[in-house]
C-alpha cells in the first residue's frame, strides 16, 4: 500500500490502486488540513478498495468529503467511507452527495483550519469543480480534479466551449501549486493552462483539416481516425468523445 505523502504546506496525497491507460498511476485522493488541526478534509476518496479507504480514515478525524466530479474512480468509494468515517460527502451534483448539500460555485468552505473556494470548472465533464486554496505556500494551491492532469491531457466529456472557459478562469489564478488527481504535482497553474489552451487550438486546427480532407458529413469515426491515428485501442472511446466535443464546438461557430 502506498503511502500518504506531502503534497503542499496544507495537503497530502494517498495513491489510489486503480492504475490504468485512463487513471495513470492511479487516482490521488487528497487529505486537507493545517498542521495544527486534527480535523482533515479528504477530496476524492476514489476506489471502492477496503485497503485504500481505511489508511485514509486513520490518517485524521475526517470532517468532510469533497467530490471534483463524478467519474467512478473518484466517486465508487464515497457512501462507503461515509459509512467509515460519518462525514458527509458534498459534490456539485446533488447524485453524488451523501448526507450533504451540494456545492456551488463560488462558495467558501472554511473547514480543517484551511480556507478552501469551490470553482465550478465545466468541460471534462459538467459538473466538474476545482478546490481552490488561496493560504496554501506563497501562491496557493488547486486540486484540478481531472480538469488538469499531472501528466497528458484531460478527455472532454462535456463541452469544449465550457472547457476553454474553465482554462481560463483557472490561469487567471496565477501561479498556485497544481494537485491533479492523476500524475505528479506541477509547479504553475497559469502556465500548464496556457499549455492547455495551446493544444486545444492545435486540435482544433486538425479537426478543421480533418473536415476539409473528409467534408462536413464525416463521422465521429472518421474524424478520430486521422486525427488521434497514433491513440491506443484502450483510450479510443475517449479520444471520440474529445472529437464530438470539439466538432459541436466548431459547428456552434458557424
Amino acid at each position: 500500500m502506498p503511502a500518504i505523502l506531502r503534497t503542499s504546506p496544507l495537503t497530502r496525497s494517498l495513491l489510489a490502486p486503480n492504475a490504468g491507460p485512463m487513471t495513470l498511476d492511479g487516482t490521488n485522493s487528497y487529505l486537507i488540513g493545517a498542521p495544527d488541526s486534527s480535523g482533515i478534509v479528504v477530496v476524492d476518496p476514489g476506489p471502492l478498495d477496503e485497503g485504500h479507504l481505511a489508511v485514509l480514515a486513520a490518517a485524521g478525524r475526517v470532517e468532510l468529503v469533497l467530490i471534483t466530479h463524478r467519474h467512478a474512480d473518484h466517486t465508487a468509494a464515497s457512501v462507503r467511507f461515509a459509512e467509515l468515517t460519518g462525514a458527509p460527502v458534498r459534490a456539485f451534483d446533488a447524485a453524488f452527495c451523501v448526507n450533504g448539500d451540494p456545492l456551488s460555485d463560488g462558495e467558501l468552505l472554511a473547514v480543517a483550519s484551511t480556507s478552501i473556494r469551490v470553482l465550478a470548472t465545466p468541460g471534462h465533464t459538467d459538473d466538474s469543480v476545482c478546490l481552490y486554496l488561496p493560504g496554501d505556500g506563497e501562491a496557493g494551491s488547486i486540486l484540478t480534479g481531472d480538469t488538469i492532469l499531472g501528466r497528458g491531457t484531460s478527455i472532454i466529456d462535456d463541452s469544449l466551449a465550457d472547457y476553454l472557459a474553465s482554462l481560463e478562469t483557472l490561469r487567471a489564478l496565477g501561479s498556485a501549486t497544481v494537485l491533479p488527481a492523476h500524475g505528479p504535482v506541477l509547479p504553475d497553474l497559469a502556465a500548464i493552462c496556457t499549455v492547455y489552451l495551446a493544444h486545444r487550438h492545435e486540435r482544433l486546427d486538425q479537426v478543421r483539416a480533418a473536415l476539409g480532407e473528409l467534408g462536413s458529413t464525416a463521422t465521429v469515426a472518421q474524424v478520430t481516425d486521422l486525427v488521434y491515428v497514433q491513440t491506443d485501442a484502450a483510450v479510443r472511446f475517449a479520444a471520440e468523445a474529445s472529437v464530438t466535443a470539439q466538432l459541436a464546438y466548431l459547428r456552434a461557430e458557424r
